[in-house]
């Protein structure tokens, strides 16, 4: 019997993307072509998906329960970075396995800053975005759950992920096969916070800088930091490859490089490529996610696994102890994983 393991191995994909592409998953990024051949193959194995089963009980319970998500990101920043979009996909996912309607999606950005949510029994903040914005679309700060941001612990609910902890960890992978000439690149300080009343991004607190000022402690701790090898530009592929550009201009590049994030660290890669330097043999890459194409770049990128889809799934499971009678405050804060592949050299243990 076919499976859907043996249908993303011949159309060199994953698993999920394949379920993804079979059951319509309008929010999947995947280019045409892709699509089209496990479509075809699909078709050559008469494969038909099959859809999991809600429990009655459990839609019963939350039927009534109506939830709002508020982003900063837009569609585009989604689309070049799938870090937000997977936590909104928890989100949803969590949301219909519950039995509750799929949550109301405002993004700060581009809708309209008229609308009130009064009626909705939580709202879920996605990015930076000031606490006084969010009151303006939703007064009840008890039903509030931050991700990825957590602006006031002692009023709000949130959900992190420990970058300090998955910096050390990439950190000490790399000293531990005796690496320490390492470079970092990054992004400037997004997730950034957006001001509803002025119309404009604002420079705030953010994880992007917990990566870089963790490596920078490390480094100095141990006597290794050179600010020469410390590279920051926009959370893009189109940054990451240009600010390796920039390395490689200069010369002696660093044995390896921490990168921000993974589609900044695909963008790095391509740049090494076209300059002729061997990944890992010359320099090794490491960064952060683990977004579904990190295993399919060449060659396929070790990175710190941020749980996105769980904590989308954590926050929506937040808002519904509030509505049965919590009320202390919980910051929410998860692990990493680190998943080592070809990029970073050393032992591969996938």
């Amino acid at each position: 019997m076919i499976t859907i393991k043996d249908l993303a191995r011949e159309a060199q994909v994953s698993a999920a993307t394949v379920s993804r592409v079979l059951n319509n998953d309008q929010t999947l990024t995947v280019m045409k072509e892709t699509r089209e051949k496990i479509l075809s193959i699909a078709k050559k194995y008469n494969y038909v998906p099959v859809k999991k089963r809600s429990s009655n009980k459990t839609n019963h319970e939350h039927k009534d329960t109506k939830l709002g998500v508020l982003m900063f990101c837009t569609i585009e920043h989604e689309y070049e970075d799938p870090y937000f979009l997977s936590i909104r996909q928890g989100i949803d996912k969590q949301c219909e396995e519950l039995g509750i309607e799929t949550p109301l999606l405002i993004r700060i950005r581009q809708d309209q800053s008229d609308k009130k949510l009064s009626y909705l029994d939580g709202l879920i903040v996605v990015g930076n975005i000031l606490p006084e914005d969010v009151a303006h679309f939703y007064p009840n700060s008890d039903r509030v759950v931050f991700i990825d941001d957590s602006p006031d612990q002692e009023r709000f609910d949130s959900v992190l992920t420990n970058l300090e902890g998955a910096t050390n960890k990439v950190l000490e992978y790399f000293f531990n096969i005796n690496y320490t000439d390492i470079g970092y690149i990054g992004g400037l300080e997004p997730p950034l916070t957006f001001s509803l009343k002025d119309g404009e991004i604002l420079r705030g607190s953010d994880n992007g800088k917990v990566r870089r000022e963790t490596f920078e402690k490390v480094m100095n701790e141990k006597g290794l930091y050179n600010p020469e090898n410390v590279y920051i530009g926009e959370w893009t592929t189109e940054s990451g490859y240009h600010l390796m550009e920039e390395a490689i201009g200069k010369g002696n590049l660093p044995r390896a490089f921490v990168v921000g994030s993974d589609p900044m660290a695909i963008g790095a890669i391509r740049a090494l490529h076209r300059a002729g330097v061997r990944i890992p043999e010359d320099v090794a890459i490491i960064s952060f996610d683990d977004i579904e194409v990190a295993a399919y770049v060449h060659p396929p990128l070790t990175t710190a696994k941020i749980f996105t889809e769980q904590m989308g799934r954590s926050a929506v499971m937040l808002i519904l102890e509030r509505l049965r009678g919590r009320e202390v405050p919980v910051k929410l804060v998860l692990p990493t994983k680190l998943v080592i592949r070809e990029s970073c050299g050393g032992n591969i243990n996938e």
